[in-house]
């Protein structure tokens, strides 16, 4: 998954990607080779998903580790598995609350995205600004905080 999503991404000048790369070399985000199983191939038919997909979750699930995901169906799927899922969308809000990066960087991540390949409807996307701006304001309070105690 790691060459499709951010080894492509980068390529590409995907700016998600780019986040992602940080986040590995930061190691909050752990990429790992896994061996190839029958079972993900049978998982991998019975719910009608690629192979790499299944073998991602039953890694996941084996590694009890959670699982960056976009695609709806594969993180339901996930999510029935019992596994903690996170998309594009709460990586980057969660890099905003960490810090690493400002609304700006949300907003511009909307523009683009959504003219090469996630394109949000405009609640979803006035909700993930708003989102933005809700975590902004804390962590400014919670840095104010921390400065004066």
């Amino acid at each position: 998954m790691k060459r499709e999503v951010v080894d492509e991404g980068v390529k590409l000048g995907h700016a998600d990607a780019q986040i992602i790369v940080k986040a590995i070399d930061e190691g909050w985000i752990v990429v790992e080779d896994f061996p190839k199983r029958l079972a993900s191939k049978r998982l991998a038919e019975d719910e009608n998903t690629s192979r790499a997909d299944a073998e991602t979750l039953l890694f996941a699930r084996e590694r009890k580790a959670e699982v960056l995901v976009d695609e709806k169906a594969l993180s339901n799927l996930a999510r029935m598995f019992g596994l903690k899922t996170w998309n594009t969308w709460t990586v980057l809000l969660e890099s905003l609350n960490k810090g690493f990066i400002e609304v700006s960087d949300i907003s511009a991540a909307i523009k683009e995205l959504g003219e090469k390949r996630h394109k949000l409807k405009n609640e979803q996307a006035a909700q993930i600004l708003e989102s933005a701006k809700l975590i902004a304001r804390k962590r400014i309070k919670r840095e104010r905080t921390q400065r004066f105690s």
